[in-house]
């Protein structure tokens, strides 16, 4: 590496797979000199060959050395151990005042843990949640950060300058001076993400199986709501995906591909830490157990096969009226979940998250991206501290025009034994929030009866047994 090389890097990158690479390219694109590193230098090298702006490094001390300080190194490596091991070994290069961004999957309390260990060394370290596969990586993804307001202010040019655009600014968001505050955000957009593919699923397979319709016809009904305010990126590749022919076989895609869904663990860690802080995400974490369901391929196979056959009613006529408002009110209610459990985090660690700024930041680049978002930021915005955007009002009046359609679509389901689990979570959510006495009334008696475990009352204050003593 020359002097004007080493001049000419802004930032340093580690690990240059898929999305280290892309953002390596997407940042040298906008003149912004990486100088990138990898176990396999053969990969780096190449990446430097293809992609003007981008220089490779040897190893750590060189790629140490062509940074200008106070540094800042970006680590593209995977969830856990190896972002440990990373850290370990990019640690002693580094000196007071140089900071670490994590833009991995890795979990919230993993970054809350290395960032009070750097700390130590006077170096910051920032949770950088980035959205939006391969294509955003290069062209613009959704960034979702944490960490000390003063890394992250040194930070941000060189994060605006790649994240994604909405209406011109910045899908570039901090979310709290903890470290986890970021990566947090990202882990309950792909827990988001996994409902709303889930529900896309759902409704499609309604279409199939209760309306009749084939993949091209699915492929047209979902492009005629890409029209209205319906439009996000899951649905606008979902109608390719059901029109797409396989070039293998020539039949449709669908068809050919397996049933048996996987997962990379983000959403299984969104379903449990709504379990730990008490926060309510049905349809969440539904989602993840369609997925490991899924995986139950050969019992599926021996039950379907003692099944009944599946009878077709004159009750389906007229679904094709309901199946887009019942789709749009089942994502809505899946946003609600995941924005609760955003605030209750952001109350328990005191991050301070502005879920209209979480709202503006997914609306370009990630992959949750849709329309849905703008009246969703505005609600939020309008309405700071709201508990629930159900509670909402613009949210509430769109709810109030899909959820009958809704409840028809899963009742439907439900009895011609079409599974729908996120579409029917989502309608009990929204059913059980509204509703003034839940079936608690009796697990309060229950867990006195065998557990002497008290319960509150509606007439006074205190907590009693059953005999009617003070517990």
């Amino acid at each position: 590496m020359t002097a004007g090389q080493r001049q000419a890097a802004r930032i340093g990158l580690i690990g240059v797979g898929t999305m280290g690479a892309a953002l390596a390219g997407n940042l040298a694109e906008r003149q912004v000199g990486v100088a990138v590193y990898d176990r396999d230098p053969a990969r780096a090298g190449a990446l430097a060959a293809s992609v003007a702006g981008v220089e490779a490094a040897p190893d750590l001390v060189a790629l140490a050395a062509a940074l200008p300080r106070p540094r800042s190194v970006l680590l593209m490596v995977n969830a856990g151990q190896p972002v440990d091991d990373a850290l370990a070994a990019l640690t002693p290069m580094l000196a007071d005042g140089d900071a670490v961004f994590d833009g991995g999957n890795s979990h919230w309390r993993d970054s809350e843990r290395r960032a009070a260990a750097l700390a130590l060394r006077g170096i910051d370290f920032l949770g950088l949640g980035i959205s939006g596969g391969e294509e955003g990586a290069r062209n613009g993804p959704s960034i979702m950060a944490g960490g000390a307001p003063a890394a992250y202010e040194r930070a941000a040019p060189l994060l605006a300058a790649i994240a994604a655009r909405a209406d011109g600014t910045p899908c570039l968001g901090w979310f709290g001076s903890g470290a986890g505050a970021g990566h947090f955000v990202k882990m309950v957009h792909n827990g988001i993400e996994y409902a709303v593919m889930q529900i896309i699923a759902e409704t499609w397979l309604a279409m199939e199986r209760l309306m009749g319709l084939g993949f091209d016809q699915g492929a047209a009904r979902v492009s005629s709501w890409l029209a209205g305010d319906m439009r996000s990126y899951l649905l606008e590749i979902t109608a390719d995906l059901l029109q797409r022919r396989d070039p293998l076989t020539g039949r449709f895609v669908m068809e050919v591909i397996s049933d048996r869904a996987g997962q990379k663990g983000t959403g299984q860690w969104t379903a449990t830490a709504a379990l730990e802080m008490g926060v309510p995400t049905p349809t969440l974490a539904e989602a993840v157990y369609a997925r490991h369901l899924s995986a139950q391929e050969g019992d599926r196979r021996k039950i379907a096969a003692a099944r009944p056959p599946r009878v077709r009613l004159d009750m389906e006529a007229d679904l094709d009226q309901v199946v887009a408002p019942a789709l749009d009110a089942a994502t809505v209610i899946a946003y609600a979940q995941g924005l609760a459990l955003i605030a209750a985090a952001a109350k328990e660690q005191g991050w301070k998250t502005d879920l209209a700024e979480v709202a503006r930041v997914w609306r370009a680049g990630c992959i949750i991206r849709a329309d849905l978002l703008q009246p969703v930021r505005d609600a939020l915005r309008a309405s700071p501290g709201l508990s629930n955007l159900l509670l909402a009002p613009g949210i509430a009046d769109r709810l109030a025009r899909g959820i009958a359609d809704l409840r028809r679509i899963v009742s439907v389901g439900v009895i011609q034994g079409v599974s729908m689990p996120c579409m029917a979570s989502a309608l009990s959510y929204f059913d059980a929030y509204g509703d003034t006495r839940l079936w608690t009334v009796l697990v309060q008696a229950q867990r006195d009866r065998f557990g002497q475990h008290g319960f509150e009352r509606n007439d006074r204050q205190g907590k009693f047994h059953l005999d009617g003593g003070a517990a």
